[in-house]
Parts: structure tokens; sequence; C-alpha cells
């Protein structure tokens, strides 16, 4: 049943167990998305299955909202810290330092370069056709139109590849193919 359709409770009189839902898990439930929970761990911590939690917030649009608040607030929070941590960030800090037998607090600003392999995180999910680290070879005909290759030519194809590849480990340094 998708989020947000109709489904029989209790207390609409049908036949059935009686829910574990209460609606102070709302509030549960938005802590535990803020930390990052997903639904399986959700039905860990309030001992039901997983489908039980699909129910409930099918079935409760105040345990959907709580849930779906906490999701966008912890995925908006991750992807600035995520965006800060490529672009390079500063922040204020506090150094504490004994200085003649006194405790000092410096304040000073703490700066963090850009990180790559945060960079490279956001721009593979957030742009793919232009980062991904897979590249894709095919074969087009004179209008650009793709051409599907039957597997026994693919297989020709690499095996020529490997043949060259030998060959060339195989040659002597410094000599040329004729």
């Amino acid at each position: 049943m998708a989020h947000g359709a109709h489904s029989t409770t209790m207390s609409e009189g049908k036949n059935g167990r009686p829910t574990k839902y209460r609606p102070e898990m709302d509030v549960q439930a938005e802590k535990l998305c803020l930390l990052g929970a997903t639904n399986e761990q959700m039905a860990d911590f309030f001992g039901v299955a997983v489908a039980t939690i699909h129910n409930w917030m099918d079935a409760n649009p105040s345990f959907l909202d709580a849930i779906t608040r906490g999701k966008v607030i912890a995925d908006a929070e991750i992807a600035s810290a995520l965006w800060n941590r490529a672009r390079g960030y500063s922040h204020k800090a506090v150094k504490i330092m004994l200085v003649d037998k006194e405790v000092r607090h410096e304040e000073y600003v703490e700066h963090f370069p850009p990180d790559t392999q945060a960079a490279s995180l956001w721009l593979r999910n957030r742009q793919p056709a232009l980062w991904r680290d897979k590249t894709e070879v095919g074969v087009t005909d004179k209008d650009g139109n793709d051409v599907p290759l039957a597997p026994q030519e693919v297989a020709r194809r690499v095996a020529f590849l490997f043949s060259q590849a030998e060959a060339a480990e195989q040659r002597p340094e410094g000599s040329t193919v004729q």
C-alpha cells in the first residue's frame, strides 16, 4: 500500500490485532530520523516489522509527517556539511592554553581547505552524466545511432585487444611495430 493511502485500523471497527502505535511515537520517530535511522532501524526500535512502520505511515498522517520532517532535516544538514567540506570553510574556534599558571582562552579562525573527495562525491551524485567514474564505449553508425554488437563480436574484439596487449608486452624495449 502506498504511503498516504487509506488503511484499516482497529479504531475503525475492523477485525485485526490492536495497533501498537501511539501518538507519542511521532516524536520518537522524528528524533530517530534526525539521527539517520532507516525504516528498518525504526522497526527494530519499536519492536515491529518494517511493514508495520509502513502501515503506521499510511494510517497516521502525523507519524508520516514526523518521519518526513526528520529525514528531510537530517538529509539537508548532511548535504550542507558535504557542500561545505567540498568547497572548504572556516569557523571560529577557541584555543585553551596554560600561560604562567593561568588558563587563557584565545579565539581564532580555523580554516579547512576544500576536500577533493567530498567535491567528487557531490559532483558524481549531482551531475552523474558529467562526473561518473565509469566510461561507456559504444559503436555508432554514420548518423550517430547506437549499433548493438552481437556477443560474438564483443568477444572477438576483446580477444583482439588482449592479443595486442600481450604482443606489446613481449616486444623488446625500444622496438616498434612494423
